[in-house]
Parts: structure tokens; sequence; C-alpha cells
């Protein structure tokens, strides 16, 4: 089997590897409102290490499993920085 053959996704990778992406930008996008730089760094790094440590998965209820719990992560981290007034709600009330 060639090398390409190898790495060619399927459209329902492409678009888990596409979920994955966003939420790492929004992640990232997020992190970058934390006041502090020290959290902030530490987020950062948080962050790249937990993807970096699932880079190479390959069993689609385990990506999609991740991707909800980073959901729940940016959610909970969003809350949290709108409480303490570094982030403006996107809601309307």
């Amino acid at each position: 089997m060639s090398k390409s053959m190898k790495t060619a996704m399927n459209l329902k990778q492409f678009m888990l590897r596409q979920e994955v992406l966003k939420l790492y930008r929004d992640l990232i996008r997020t992190i970058n409102k934390v006041p502090d730089e020290s959290s902030r760094n530490e987020l950062r790094q948080w962050l790249r290490e937990d993807f970096k440590a699932n880079k190479n998965q390959t069993d689609e209820i385990q990506i999609k499993m991740s991707i909800q719990i980073g959901l729940r992560s940016l959610k909970e981290l969003s809350n949290s920085l709108e409480l303490s007034g570094n982030l403006e709600s996107n809601k309307k009330s």
C-alpha cells in the first residue's frame, strides 16, 4: 500500500478533523482572554500537551468523546471569564 493511500481520509475523518481544529482555535481564542499572563501561559501549555497526546487517536468514538469534553471545558472557561467580567456575553437577555 502506498504512503498516500495510508494517509487519505474519508469524509467522516475529514469532518472530525475539522471539528477538532475548530475546537482548538476556539479554546486558544478564549484562553487569550484570560487576564493573568501566567495562567494564560499555563492554559496554553496544557492545551498543546493535551492535543499532542491525542494527536494519533484513530478511534472515532474516542475522538467524539474528547471533542465533547473539550466543548464542555470551553464552555466552563467562557462562563468563568464572563462571570469575572473578562468576556462579553454573546447571548441576548
